[in-house]
């Protein structure tokens, strides 16, 4: 097994932590600043995610 299945469920889980967490605060009213990191952090992760699963795909067509 490659190593990218393992990393590709790991990524995916730290987009949806990330997610959580930022929604999380913004209904129990935290700070805002912080539920908008959050969602940055979610939007960097989601990218990275994509990569990976992209650079699997691309190494699974060789």
């Amino acid at each position: 097994m490659s190593i990218l299945t393992y990393i590709i469920p790991i990524a995916i889980a730290a987009v949806t932590v990330v997610l959580f967490i930022g929604l999380f605060n913004m209904m129990r009213g935290g700070n805002p600043n912080t539920s908008q990191k959050m969602m940055r952090w979610r939007v960097i992760l989601q990218f990275v995610a994509v990569a990976i699963m992209m650079a699997a795909l691309w190494l699974s067509s060789k």
